[in-house]
């Protein structure tokens, strides 16, 4: 509901900008408040950008952990994050939400049993305090995805924060332990 009125507060303005245009230029082609409207409106898409940007995420080569199929799957994490952004953002419809939710659990699922299998096999000495911070994750995504079911609108915006804030924190920190220790026993 939120996003319909975001939507159509915004096409109102347009609409009631160029109402303003066409009666500005009926006092003459002189007249600023016109071409003050046209400035904003050619300004409406920059500063949509700039406003929107911020609620993205993306890849900086700090969160890289030096081996390439996890930071590949790192990098898809956060296109699968913005997806789920955009379904915040903008009134893309429930199925499109839920597509993009599921497949951002079902590729954390994926990812963190690869990684999960990647330090096991290694012998990485924090392997089991690593695996707990997962699945702790995973339970409390469980948690959100049953409030989605009665909430649908104030939980994902919830939701997403949480996942933005958790995944990004998780590659920064816990992420860079195990990678040092990997990239020594030869995996890259």
């Amino acid at each position: 509901m939120r996003k319909s009125l975001k939507t159509f507060g915004l096409s109102l303005f347009i609409v009631l900008a160029f109402l303003v245009i066409g009666i500005g230029f009926l006092f003459g082609i002189d007249n600023p408040v016109p071409w003050i409207m046209i400035a904003v409106l050619l300004a409406l898409p920059v500063i949509h950008k700039k406003m929107t940007s911020r609620d993205f995420v993306s890849w900086d080569d700090n969160l890289s952990v030096g081996i390439q199929a996890i930071d590949d799957d790192h990098q898809k994490l956060l296109t699968l994050i913005n997806n789920l952004q955009t379904a915040v953002l903008y009134p893309t419809g429930e199925s499109f939400e839920r597509q993009a939710l599921s497949d951002l659990v079902d590729y954390t699922k994926y990812h963190f049993a690869r990684e999960e299998k990647l330090m096991s096999e290694n012998g990485y000495p924090e392997y089991e305090d690593h695996k707990k911070q997962h699945e702790e994750m995973i339970a409390k995504v469980s948690r959100f995805l049953d409030s989605y079911e009665k909430d649908r609108e104030s939980t994902i915006d919830e939701l997403n924060s949480f996942l933005k804030s958790w995944l990004i924190d998780h590659i920064a920190g816990t992420d860079q332990k195990y990678s040092e220790f990997l990239r020594e026993k030869g995996i890259r």
